[in-house]
């Protein structure tokens, strides 16, 4: 049986906890062993790469170095890291090395909560495929990003918020190697009613599957759009 750690925290906007709740009975429904904790300190824990993936629900919050050095040694050496939004990609704004790991850090979304598109644009992946390009409501992610992370989906601004950034074409999903660790990310998820949305329910599951060491989206990780 395959072991995750949820860590959630920091900023209660997200509704980190409520979040972790669901993203643990995703994974408890594909037969993961899941512990949760609420401290940044449980990324210190000398025996960290005991579990298979990683998944922090954490806004705007801090950690002590030795343990930040600590999750990322345990990403390089195989365990998987898998997040979405700001629980991921504005977790730890001091932290350079963290954010090299993830693959891009938040700095704004344009209008608050407004309608956007998302593009599928990898279909032949298996986090992405037989997923459609669908319609989302919530905060549009502009993000820098690592030019060198795998963009399975895409959304592009308009320019009603910042006519400056008209046509941007913007990662929503993307994944990445960091040393023998495979790191998932989607920048969707900003309250836990979003994860009703299947399609982003879809990615964040599959992403996590394939994220987590040895692993890779099963055939009961995509609701209608299960494939074999």
């Amino acid at each position: 049986m395959k072991q995750a750690l949820i860590v959630w925290g920091g900023w209660q906007g997200h509704e980190p906890k409520q979040c972790a709740e669901i993203v643990a009975g995703l994974l408890k429904a594909e037969r993961f062993n899941v512990q949760a904790a609420d401290s940044t300190s449980a990324f210190g824990d000398p025996a960290l790469g005991r579990f298979d993936l990683i998944v922090p629900i954490i806004t705007q919050a801090t950690i002590a170095p030795e343990a930040c050095r600590n999750l990322v040694a345990t990403v390089e050496r195989g365990t998987g890291l898998a997040g979405f939004h700001g629980g991921m990609a504005d977790s730890f704004r001091t932290e350079p090395a963290f954010q090299f790991m993830v693959g891009g850090q938040w700095v704004a979304h344009p209008g608050n909560l407004i309608d956007y598109r998302v593009n599928i644009t990898r279909h032949d992946d298996p986090i992405t495929r037989g997923l459609e390009d669908f319609d989302y409501h919530s905060e549009q992610y502009y993000l820098h990003v690592d030019p060198s992370n795998e963009v399975l989906a895409t959304t592009t601004f308009g320019g009603g918020y910042c006519p400056w950034i008209n046509g941007v074409v913007m990662p929503v999903v993307w994944k990445r190697r960091h040393g023998a660790g495979k790191v998932f990310y989607c920048s969707l998820g900003h309250v836990a009613a979003e994860f009703e949305v299947v399609p982003m329910r879809t990615l964040i599951l599959r992403g996590m599957l394939w994220a987590a060491r040895d692993g890779t989206p099963g055939v009961n990780s995509e609701g209608p759009y299960r494939h074999t």
